[in-house]
């Protein structure tokens, strides 16, 4: 087997300065905890990975870093996602609404600086 059974072959990889806030984000939006936690010598966060839904979400420190991602992720409710991200200390990007397409959408911030995009499908027939 060339990659572990419960993983997707591509997965986003973030990168933050400081990845217990975004741990704490995470934890609070989608109500996951982390599957793997890895630490180096001092005892400092160096690899953590959360399964949201059918994907993993890998998760890096490294002192100095700035994010700059943005991610994209369908949410079963996402006015409630949106609150509890902002309850989670997320900065508000976009209020949730619904524009031309089929999704409801919104975004916000975690406080590493990485945008998450949260989208609900309103009717949309994905037959």
């Amino acid at each position: 087997m060339y990659k572990p059974a419960d993983h997707n072959s591509l997965s986003p990889y973030l990168i933050v300065n400081d990845a217990r806030p975004v741990i704490d984000f995470i934890k609070a939006v989608f109500g996951t905890e982390p599957t793997l936690e890895h630490s180096d010598e001092s005892g400092a966060l160096s690899h953590v990975e959360f399964k949201i839904d059918d994907t993993i979400l890998m998760l890096g420190q490294a002192p100095g870093a700035t994010s700059q991602a943005h991610i994209h992720v369908y949410v079963p409710d996402v006015d409630q996602s949106f609150e509890l991200a902002r309850a989670a200390g997320g900065k508000v990007v976009q209020e949730p609404m619904q524009k031309a397409d089929p999704d409801r959408r919104c975004g916000i911030a975690d406080p590493s600086g990485t945008t998450w995009w949260l989208a609900t499908t309103q009717g949309f027939n994905n037959a």
